[in-house]
């Protein structure tokens, strides 16, 4: 299915990939492969896949170890219906974190705050879903399956700003707060609250007031921590730009 004005479903993707903070997991059971499904905490790679953060005792994490194909249902958690909200089942393999173990905690406790205290825990781990495809539900007659090159990005020649994505969380949330709030409000519609920088990457900033998460687009693509700090600063002028035309200056 090609794109329209109003639907694109790539998009919608990374979207549900960046916003979801819950999903249920599915994975096989060891020893008899039956279906097993829980409930679990995720965040998300630079790239977006998700990262989870589990404990060696429970039996999703032994089924894992066993047999690493997983699926994921995420969904928008829209009022009313909830069928009548966009869902992705993304299926993929678990894989237990080695070199990135660093990458995928600091981005997972940007997500988790409070995971924080069984990051020491011996049996927890962290683990990345590499994904193998992704099945989109949007309504009647949107309906698609997309490959991982159309819902991950990419995170070629970005290595300049991988390398720079830890200070400028910390910077955006010490210093510029009140450009996360903006960027909340006035860009994405959402009430005043008190957002902060959970991540960044090539084509977007993630944002995050208690539960609710937020993902801002940039409208260029960025790869070093010059042209994030150019992008960031754009993005603040444009959303005072619309709140000078909303008070009728």
């Amino acid at each position: 299915m090609q794109p329209t004005p109003d639907f694109d479903p790539a998009k919608l993707a990374k979207s549900l990939l960046r916003r979801s903070r819950q999903g249920a997991l599915a994975t096989l059971m060891a020893g008899c492969g039956d279906p097993y499904c829980s409930l679990v905490n995720l965040a998300s790679h630079p790239d977006g896949s998700p990262i989870l953060l589990i404990s060696g005792l429970a039996v999703h994490t032994r089924n894992i170890l066993a047999d690493p194909r997983v699926s994921l249902m995420l969904d928008e958690r829209a009022s009313g219906d909830p069928l009548e909200g966009a869902r992705i089942m993304l299926s993929g393999r678990a894989e237990q974190a080695g070199d990135e173990k660093e990458l995928l905690q600091r981005r997972y406790l940007g997500a988790h705050p409070s995971a924080e205290a069984f990051v020491s825990f011996k049996d927890f781990s962290f683990f990345r879903i590499r994904p193998t495809g992704t099945h989109l539900v949007a309504g009647f007659g949107r309906i698609v399956d997309l490959k991982p090159e159309q819902f991950l990005t990419d995170l070629s020649g970005a290595e300049d700003l991988l390398a720079a994505e830890e200070g400028a969380v910390e910077h955006m949330n010490a210093d510029h707060r009140d450009a996360m709030n903006l960027y909340a409000t006035r860009l994405l519609g959402a009430p005043a609250g008190d957002w902060r920088c959970t991540g960044c990457d090539p084509e977007g900033l993630d944002m995050q007031d208690g539960p609710t998460a937020l993902r801002l687009d940039f409208p260029e693509r960025v790869t070093d921590g010059t042209a994030l700090r150019k992008m960031l600063v754009r993005l603040a002028g444009e959303a005072r730009k619309t709140m000078d035309q909303s008070a009728g200056l």
